[in-house]
Formats: structure tokens, C-alpha cells, sequence
């Protein structure tokens, strides 16, 4: 299981690596969506949404193939992978594959880590005095 964490953190953090560097630096050619997921990523380029998006995928993405803060780059990653999956499902259904294996390896990796995520599943927690 350890063989498939790691290949699946290294490919997570490659993915998010080339398709980050690529929002910046446009290497991949990607054909232009249509209909409304034009409209969407037009609103998201104009107001420059799009730069903050591709820094949050580059910053988790060193982080998993340094092999540090993964639980950081998981939490960092996991709204944007949200957001990838309902994108695709719901505006362009053709990226959907890629969306679904991302989902898949996020998915692994965090089992590898998920003694970092204990805290959150506690219904209660115990305030301390200022």
C-alpha cells in the first residue's frame, strides 16, 4: 500500500504541477470550452480568479512531490478538486476521466495520511482559556 501512496502523491502533485505551470505559461494546448463553461472561465480570466486558482495548485503540488505538509496540500487541494469535478460534470463533461483520476489519487493519498485528519471528526473539542 505504501508503493501506491507514493506513486499516487507523486502523480497527483505531477498533474496539478504541469496544469498549473500550464495556466501560467500555456505549453498544453487546450481547446477553448463552449456555451457556458466559456462564460465561466471567461468571468473567472477577466477578474484574474484564474491566477489565484493556478497558484493554488502549484503551491500543493511542491508540496506532495517534496514529500512535505502533504495534509496541508491535501486540504489545499481538495476544494479545487471539488470544484474541477462539479465544473466537469456540470459544464464540460469531456475533462470528466481526468477529473475522476484526480479524485482517485487525492482519494489514496489521503488515506496515507488520514491520522492528520483525526481532529476533525471529533464532535466536541474542549475550548482554552484566553
Amino acid at each position: 500500500m505504501k508503493i501506491v501512496a507514493l506513486v499516487s502523491r507523486i502523480l497527483l502533485g505531477g498533474i496539478f504541477l504541469i496544469f498549473g505551470l500550464n495556466g501560467f505559461f500555456h505549453f498544453l494546448h487546450m481547446p477553448p470550452p463552449t456555451g457556458v463553461a466559456a462564460q465561466f472561465v471567461g468571468a473567472l480570466f477577466v477578474t484574474n480568479y484564474l491566477v489565484v486558482v493556478f497558484l493554488l495548485q502549484l503551491i500543493p503540488a511542491a508540496l506532495l512531490l517534496i514529500n512535505r505538509y502533504v495534509p496541508l496540500a491535501l486540504a489545499l487541494l481538495g476544494p479545487i478538486i471539488v470544484n474541477i469535478l462539479l465544473f466537469h460534470t456540470l459544464m464540460a463533461p469531456n475533462g470528466l476521466p481526468l477529473a475522476l483520476l484526480v479524485t482517485a489519487l487525492w482519494v489514496v493519498v489521503f488515506f496515507s495520511v488520514r491520522t492528520a485528519f483525526a481532529g476533525l471528526w471529533q464532535p466536541r473539542v474542549r475550548t482554552q482559556a484566553l
